[in-house]
Order: C-alpha cells, then sequence, then structure tokens
C-alpha cells in the first residue's frame, strides 16, 4: 500500500468518526490555544510597554536616584525575604536619596564629555488644560524641561519654537503642548494654538510651540502633556519631593561606555560620596526597560507551556482511548486486510498517521484561535499584528509527538492481530 493511499484512508476514516474526532480535537486545540493565544498576548504587551518608555535613542542614557521600578505582580515583602544579601546591597546601593536642581545644575557644567546634557523635573499629573471654550480631560501631566530635553526624549516641534536658555533660567510662564493637547482644545486647526495663552492647571501660560504626534500605547500615551521651563515648575510648586532627571546623549554609540564611565566619575563627588562607597543612582540606559520588560513577563511564558503541555497529557491520554476502541471496531476489517496481503507494516501506518492526523488537527484549531484572540489583545494595545513563529513551531512539533505517542500503542496492537482470529471477532 502506498504512503498517500495510507494517509487517504486514515483521513476517511478520521471523517467517519466525527464526534469522537471533534472532541479529541477540540481538548488538543483548548490547550494549545491558550498556549498561543497567552504568548501573542504577552509579546503584543511587550512592544506597547517597550514603545511606551523607550523614549530615548540607542546613544542616549539617564542619571537616576533609582532604577525603574518595572515589575509586574509578586509580593515586595516576599521578594525582598528571598533575596540575597548581595542582591540586596545592590538594590541598596541603586536606590540614594532624590537628585536635588543644584546637582544635576552642577553636573551638566561640569561634564566635559562630548555629548548633550538635559535636566528635567516632573510637575503635577493628571491636571486639565483649558481654554475660555474647551478643555481637556484630568489626565494631562506636566513636566519641566530645558532647551535640549525635546531632543534627547524623541519628541519634535510641529509648529513654534523651542525654549530659549535665557527663558529656562527665567523660568517664563511659556509652555509647548502635546499633539493630543492641541488638538483637543483647538480640533480644527492645533497650529493655532501658537501664541495663545491656556491655563494648565488654573495658571496662564502662553504656548510657543506645539509638537508632533510621538504616538500611544494602551500603557501610556506619550502625547498628552505639557512642557514648562523648569525653572517655572521650581517657582510654582515644591520639587522637595521630586527628583531631577539627568538625559545625556553622546555623539558617536562607540562612546558610549566612556561616556557613562565619565558620568559616574563626574557625578559621584557631586553626590559627596567617599572612594569606597558604592553609587546611590542609577545609570539607565535606553534599552535596559525593554530588556526588563522581557525578564518580567518572560515566566508567564513557560507557565504557560507548562499547562499546555498537561492539557496535552490528558488530551493523548483521551486519543488513546479512542484509538483502541478504533482498532477493537475494525478488528475484522483489520484481519481481511491480512487475510488480503496487508503487511504490518502498513496496517501500523495507518492507525499512526490516524492518530497524528488527529492531533494536527487539533493544532491548526488551536492556532489559529490563539493567533485570533491574542491579536485582539494586540489590538486593544495598539500593537501590530503579531506571529510567534517559534511557538508556533513548538506547538505543531508538541502535537506531533501527542499522536505519535497516543497512536503507537493501538497501531502496534493492531499490527499484531492474528488475521483468522481478527475475522472470527464479532
Amino acid at each position: 500500500m502506498k504512503f498517500k493511499d495510507i494517509l487517504a484512508l486514515a483521513y476517511r476514516t478520521i471523517r467517519s468518526n466525527k464526534l469522537r474526532t471533534g472532541i479529541t480535537v477540540a481538548i488538543i486545540a483548548m490547550g494549545i490555544g491558550a498556549l498561543i493565544m497567552i504568548i501573542t498576548g504577552i509579546e503584543a504587551a511587550t512592544d506597547s510597554l517597550t514603545n511606551s518608555f523607550s523614549t530615548m535613542g540607542a546613544n542616549a542614557f539617564s542619571i537616576r536616584f533609582r532604577e525603574r521600578n518595572v515589575r509586574f505582580g509578586g509580593n515586595r515583602q516576599t521578594e525582598v525575604k528571598k533575596m540575597t544579601r548581595s542582591a540586596l546591597k545592590e538594590r541598596k546601593s541603586n536606590t540614594g536619596r532624590l537628585i536635588t536642581y543644584e546637582e544635576a545644575k552642577a553636573f551638566k557644567d561640569r561634564y566635559a564629555f562630548p555629548a548633550t546634557v538635559s535636566i528635567a523635573v516632573g510637575g503635577p499629573n493628571g491636571i486639565i488644560v483649558n481654554t475660555d471654550s474647551r478643555k481637556t480631560n484630568p489626565d494631562v501631566r506636566m513636566l519641566g524641561s530645558d532647551e535640549d530635553y525635546l531632543k534627547l526624549s524623541g519628541y519634535e516641534i510641529g509648529y513654534g519654537r523651542n525654549f530659549s536658555p535665557l527663558e529656562v533660567a527665567n523660568g517664563r510662564s511659556i509652555c509647548m503642548l502635546g499633539s493630543a493637547v492641541a488638538t483637543k482644545l483647538f480640533p480644527d486647526a492645533p497650529e493655532k494654538a501658537v501664541d495663545r495663552v491656556v491655563k494648565v492647571d488654573h495658571v496662564p501660560y502662553r504656548v510657543i510651540a506645539v509638537l508632533k504626534d510621538k504616538g500611544s500605547s494602551a500603557f501610556f500615551n506619550a502625547d498628552r502633556v505639557v512642557f514648562t521651563p523648569y525653572n517655572n515648575i521650581r517657582r510654582l510648586y515644591a520639587t522637595n519631593n521630586s527628583s531631577f532627571n539627568i538625559a545625556i546623549m553622546v555623539n558617536d554609540l562607540k562612546l558610549m561606555d566612556a561616556a557613562v564611565g565619565e558620568a559616574k566619575g563626574t557625578f559621584r563627588p557631586i553626590r559627596k560620596l567617599d572612594v569606597k562607597e558604592d553609587d546611590n543612582f542609577y545609570i539607565d540606559k535606553s534599552d535596559s526597560i525593554a530588556s526588563k520588560l522581557l525578564k518580567n513577563l518572560g515566566f508567564l511564558k513557560y507557565a504557560t507551556l507548562a499547562i499546555a503541555f498537561i492539557t496535552l497529557i490528558g488530551a493523548a491520554i483521551g486519543l488513546m482511548n479512542i484509538m483502541l476502541v478504533a482498532v477493537n471496531e475494525r478488528t475484522r476489517e483489520i484481519g481481511l486486510v491480512k487475510a488480503l496481503g496487508g503487511r504490518k507494516n502498513a496496517i501500523r501506518s495507518q492507525f499512526l498517521w490516524e492518530s497524528v492526523l488527529i492531533s494536527l488537527f487539533g493544532a491548526i484549531a488551536g492556532i489559529t484561535a490563539g493567533l485570533i484572540f491574542g491579536n485582539v489583545v494586540a489590538i486593544i494595545l495598539k500593537s501590530g499584528f503579531v506571529f510567534p513563529l517559534a511557538w508556533v513551531i513548538i506547538a505543531v512539533f508538541m502535537c506531533t509527538g501527542v499522536g505519535i505517542l497516543a497512536g503507537l500503542y493501538p497501531a502496534q496492537k493492531a499490527a499484531r492481530l492474528n488475521p483468522i482470529e481478527a475475522l472470527r471477532h464479532e
């Protein structure tokens, strides 16, 4: 019997037992579908969060008073208890006192490396920006910056001009509006916002620029923002509990490591650290957020893989039971095939391919459902279409293995039947 004949016969047999086949396919599809759906959703969330936090280029880094807290789930007390002494020491070294304006300004004045340095401080969040006739939702954040911050944070001016050093030093009541804010206040023509007076958190500001659309995600909208000189933030709002952020962009990517070393050497004396003391500030490179997100989300992939594996074990047991029932029901047929000269290998291959085909049907159904529902998450998160090719291949191989393992014993049993006894079977 040729291979194509064996495959065609196996397929016809599967079609003749639609109910049993459908139940087994559904069980396999649920396990594989859950795996692909969660993996697709995780990759979409990772892409969205990475786009939200990666605001600087590959040749930029920042100095913060502590590491960014990008963590999903988990109990903080339990986490600290499980940390080793060295890990606790490292965390302590990366968590220092706030970076003051004087320290940030001193760093900018002393840093002699060929790079651009910018300092900024956060203002109030969840504020309203309004004109006489329109206002935004209370979801706008205010940020105090200098004239170099836009270049280092990936913003571009659409209309108007940037701050001047004198305006930053004087803390003038001027501002630059994010595109979402300008569009909300001036829906017909956002460029008309330039030179208009708006109230930001009930304080009047003259608009000098409207920024280009930077994009957003489900986690963060970079365009619902208002920039003002940092000295304006210092004058109007208490910054005692706010830490200044220092951003550095080197001119040559190859000089990144040297720039980081020079930044540490410049900032340690400003922070009054002894030679033997650890750093009480944190160097945050532009690629650190993406790697941290992948690390924090990675455990979900392996947990999902374990769940899918357990589901497939149950499916394999059910599939083996179905194949044994099929052997019992077709005993006379097997005896007739043997009596007509059918070989053991052909009978074994037929039942084995029936098992593998059922598993692959389950894989196809599960992968299709997983991709559809997983990319629904991607649409919600405003991410692109996600196709986890590696995990799809893994799922196909897993289901093929399940089909082989589940069908091996029934296929062997069918191949070993005595033709005479098989023909007598009722």
